[in-house]
């Protein structure tokens, strides 16, 4: 009888994982929603910036979001800069084998946030300790100083932001600019960078929470990206 059952439930798991990836299959099945995918594989997107990006209307756009979380694969996060703004995200863990094989030329990285204070400089810092592009961090607006939750949180990392000050926007070119903050997202979608390409990470304010663990929530967070994004990134040629 315990064989039986075992072998029921065992069937009951396999017919399951079979119907949720044939419903991923399905969904990217479609030009236009492997479209969507490949952009949103390295940025979280809004919905009228991923409609822009693809070149498709809103309505359109609205149909193929609706496939794609029905089978699991984006995630839809409400902004926390304009909280009527939402951000899109692809999940990864998701699409399984299927997997995006983007590339991003640059010859530094700069990672940017509201203060400058807390997720640009971790992000930074973690990003220097795995990838042979160099890469900086500023602030919209720079606050005073660096955050200590953020120092103590680099370093459970083995990382140092001890000397690490907040800065101001740089004024010259930058390769790749990475967002890890809403709001910083959405001032600089009014007056752009000088970038090649711009990428945006949806990571909430640790700060507003203020304890150890938002902190780590972030970095790991952060980690996570940026192992995703490595692997992307080569030098460009001078």
């Amino acid at each position: 009888m315990f064989g039986e059952q075992s072998v029921d439930a065992l069937m009951a798991g396999e017919l399951t994982s079979v119907a949720r990836r044939a419903a991923v299959h399905a969904a990217l099945g479609d030009p236009t929603r492997l479209r969507l995918v490949d952009a949103l594989a390295l940025s979280d997107l809004a919905p009228s910036e991923l409609a822009e990006l693809v070149g498709i209307d809103s309505n359109l756009l609205a149909h193929h979001l609706d496939v794609l979380a029905a089978a699991g694969l984006v995630d839809r996060a409400r902004s926390h800069g304009d909280r009527r703004r939402r951000y899109l995200r692809l999940r990864h863990e998701a699409l399984g084998s299927i997997g995006v094989d983007p590339t991003v030329r640059a010859r530094r990285v700069l990672f940017v946030c509201t203060a400058n204070s807390a997720r640009s400089q971790l992000a930074a810092a973690l990003w220097n300790a795995v990838h042979p592009v160099p890469a900086t961090s500023a602030g919209t607006d720079p606050a005073d100083r660096v955050h200590p939750q953020a120092r103590r949180a680099a370093e459970r990392r083995g990382l140092d932001l001890a000397g690490a000050r907040p800065a101001p926007l740089p004024h010259g070119e930058t390769d790749l600019v990475v967002t890890v903050c809403d709001r910083a997202h959405e001032q600089l979608r009014r007056r752009p960078l000088r970038s090649r390409t711009v990428l945006h990470w949806s990571v909430p304010d640790p700060a507003q929470a203020g304890t150890a663990r938002a902190f780590d929530a972030a970095a790991e967070q952060l980690e996570h990206r940026i192992a995703r994004l490595g692997p992307a990134v080569t030098g460009a040629h001078p």
